[in-house]
């Protein structure tokens, strides 16, 4: 059986705990990863085109982005909840220009 606990309060650092380094470098990987896919986005939403990307790529790495913020969701790792959380939406807008301008 699966128990989940799930508390938002365990990622706001506290004098009692506060942000680790190993947290920070996540973060910051998280960041720069997410941020990434922002340039790829703004073109497709502004061209309308996306010719060039692979549907089957875009569809299996949107199903694994999702995979990764339910890991990070049920592990309630902040780094991988913030980086999949954003990076999910953003491939899904891609994904969703894919499907309807081919």
């Amino acid at each position: 059986m699966l128990c989940v606990g799930f508390t938002v309060n365990r990622f706001v650092p506290t004098k009692e705990f506060p942000m680790s380094g190993i947290t920070f470098i996540g973060l910051a990987a998280a960041f720069c990863t997410t941020v990434s896919f922002v340039p790829q986005v703004m073109r497709t939403w502004r061209t309308r085109s996306t010719e060039d990307i692979s549907l089957s790529m875009f569809l299996v790495f949107t199903i694994g982005i999702f995979l990764w913020l339910l890991y990070g969701l049920l592990t309630a790792d902040l780094p991988v909840i913030a980086a999949n959380a954003v990076t999910f939406v953003l491939s899904a807008i891609i994904l969703g220009f894919k499907i309807r301008y081919g």
